[in-house]
């Protein structure tokens, strides 16, 4: 632990991965970055989401991702943060297809979400700490000092 940061196992990033649905995936389109809410599971080793054809597809499949989860457990003010790095690929085989479906995919989001993107992970980290009272973070809003010359 470094400066009250504790560096996890991927075994810990996986467990804690687990225990949230929602993550965020972030993928190159065109010209820039971008960043997507979706609903994951973690899957034999990887990340699988369910979504509609769109941004998200054409900046994942075949390419290379990044993918964050966190939390934060109240009981004991830390929270974590995991970040998966790897290659993501649309589910095509159908015994593959068949399989995602039965997975506990619940999009947030109604509409026509029939692909299924698996990230095979290349690098697995995270971080848990605890979380700043926000008084750490206060400033004197009454009082300003200035200098004159």
């Amino acid at each position: 632990m470094t400066d009250g940061v504790e560096q996890l196992t991927p075994e810990q990033c996986w467990a804690l991965m687990r225990t949230t649905s929602v993550g965020r995936l972030a993928v190159w389109v065109e010209d820039h970055p971008d960043i997507f809410p979706v609903n994951f599971v973690v899957d034999q080793g990887s990340v699988v989401f369910r979504t509609g054809e769109g941004t998200k597809v054409a900046g994942a499949a075949g390419a290379l991702v990044a993918f964050e989860a966190d939390g934060r457990d109240a009981g004991t003010d830390r929270a974590w943060s995991v970040v998966v790095r790897g290659r993501a690929r649309s589910i095509t085989e159908l015994h593959d297809v068949i399989a995602s479906s039965e997975l506990p995919l619940h999009p947030w989001h109604e509409g026509h979400k029939d692909r299924f993107i698996r990230i095979t992970p290349d690098v697995v980290s995270g971080r848990r700490f605890v979380v700043a009272d926000a008084s750490v973070w206060g400033t004197d809003a009454g009082h300003h000092s200035t200098t004159h010359d």
